[in-house]
């Protein structure tokens, strides 16, 4: 059972996991207003067929004028946009805070303001546990920001602020909210700054484009640092289920519960590329947890059904980037 017929806004319509969702809202014949200023997607993945219930508007989530017009008369509000990308922690550390924190306080604002809104929904990260303290973690966890010296944290501290103005902006209002909190979710055209285009193009590289049968690779941390990968179809699946059955007021991890080391990943890659992969060990970024897994127990409980397409993810995601890489010789 899908959500039919709203007018829903999906800020970071045109991302990664924004664009996935906003197909899938499509195909329940809904319609779609995607808010984005296009930092890391690309308009140019809506197919035409899709134009007849998607409104695409180009803007800053900071600028209220821009927004306004995006927001008016929608019935539910997706709010996924932020900078996205660990290089873009380190690197613009700034623009991270600015967007993920103005941009959420202005999307608030404005929700308040719009009669017709009955449900908001803000996608948070599973970067809020920093390093849990038992895996799989669960909603219960603590959040944790350990240093705020620390750039890789702009992100992360901005998702727990995000939490905070949420639920405190929407308390006494008539518009049902909760939270998501994905974890690892991966799929072809997720950006370049993830764990697996990164290991895809590090291959690429050492095997002279894919052509040498066995190569050489190093890596962030020893490789026994482990991870519970999400395909994004399966994320976007559990996404649609909180925001039906979610209970107002709440939080729910999303993701899969399958914890593999990054080494496992690497050989899964390279049994798909056809390449024996020597892995050397190299320097963990500072700030970057051990092992992630998600505790589903909630999700399971407001009747998402186990689903996990992990392989089936993992080839067309490499061989996404494997052309991409080549097409661009990069």
């Amino acid at each position: 059972m899908a959500i039919k017929r709203e007018r829903i806004l999906v800020t970071g319509g045109s991302g990664f996991i924004g664009f996935t969702l906003v197909e899938k809202l499509l195909q329940n014949k809904n319609q779609v207003v995607v808010f984005d200023n296009d930092f890391r997607g690309n308009f140019k993945k809506f197919n035409s067929h899709q134009k007849d219930n998607l409104k695409i508007i180009k803007g800053d989530i900071r600028n209220s004028n821009q927004l306004k017009k995006a927001i008016k008369n929608c019935d539910r509000v997706f709010h996924l946009a932020f900078i996205n990308g660990t290089g873009n922690f380190y690197k613009k550390p700034g623009l991270v805070l600015d967007v993920g924190i103005l941009g959420t306080i202005n999307v608030l604002n404005l929700s308040k303001k719009e009669k017709k809104l009955r449900f908001f929904h803000y996608a948070s990260s599973s970067e809020v546990y920093n390093k849990p303290k038992k895996i799989p973690a669960s909603e219960n966890e603590f959040l944790k920001i350990p240093d705020p010296k620390n750039s890789r944290f702009s992100y992360s501290g901005s998702k727990i602020i995000g939490e905070i103005l949420t639920f405190n902006y929407l308390r006494n209002t008539k518009i049902k909210h909760n939270v998501f909190r994905p974890h690892n979710v991966f799929g072809p055209q997720m950006g370049f700054d993830h764990v697996i285009p990164q290991i895809i193009k590090k291959i690429f590289n050492a095997s002279n484009k894919f052509n040498k049968k066995k190569c050489s690779i190093t890596i962030q941390g020893t490789g026994r640092e482990t991870r519970a990968f999400c395909y994004v179809d399966d994320a976007v699946e559990q996404i649609i289920k909180i925001s039906q059955k979610g209970k107002t007021r709440d939080i729910y991890n999303t993701g899969q519960t399958n914890e593999i080391s990054i080494l496992k990943l690497i050989e899964d890659i390279s049994k798909i590329l056809k390449i024996t992969v020597k892995v050397n060990k190299g320097k963990l970024l500072d700030g970057s947890p051990k092992r992630r897994c998600p505790c589903i127990k909630k999700l399971l409980k407001i009747g998402y059904k186990k689903n996990n397409n992990y392989k089936k993810g993992l080839i067309k995601s490499v061989n996404w980037y494997k052309d991409y890489y080549k097409k661009n010789n990069l």
